[in-house]
């Protein structure tokens, strides 16, 4: 409920972007010791202005993976593609339990 309230908080992308036209985020998401899986997340316009990804980790505590600095940084910027690493922000006993390597793409409207 909380999750929902905080997509709902954020708006939505055309009102805060109306510059840009669709966001992909690909990433590998990695658990430490045993999995590894691929992610693909598409914002639109008519999408929430929500760029956290939560964890795939049973255990994780409250944990994901804030994604919302990066695109804003690129959409002031106008850049079209950004990579790296980020770790999962768990506040439970494993802090370093997962990490995700992404790749923003962000195509602007013409």
């Amino acid at each position: 409920m909380e999750k929902n309230q905080r997509r709902l908080d954020a708006g939505f992308m055309s009102k805060h972007f109306p510059e840009v036209a669709k966001i992909v985020i690909n990433m590998i998401y990695n658990q430490q010791g045993n999995r590894t899986v691929r992610r693909t997340l598409n914002f639109y316009p008519g999408s929430y202005a929500f760029f956290r990804v939560d964890c795939l980790s049973d255990d994780c505590v409250n944990g994901g993976f804030e994604m919302s600095g990066i695109i804003n940084s690129m959409i002031r910027n106008h850049s079209e593609t950004s990579n790296g690493e980020l770790g999962c922000d768990d506040s439970g006993p494993r802090p370093d339990h997962a990490n995700i390597v992404y790749e923003v793409a962000i195509q602007y409207a013409q």
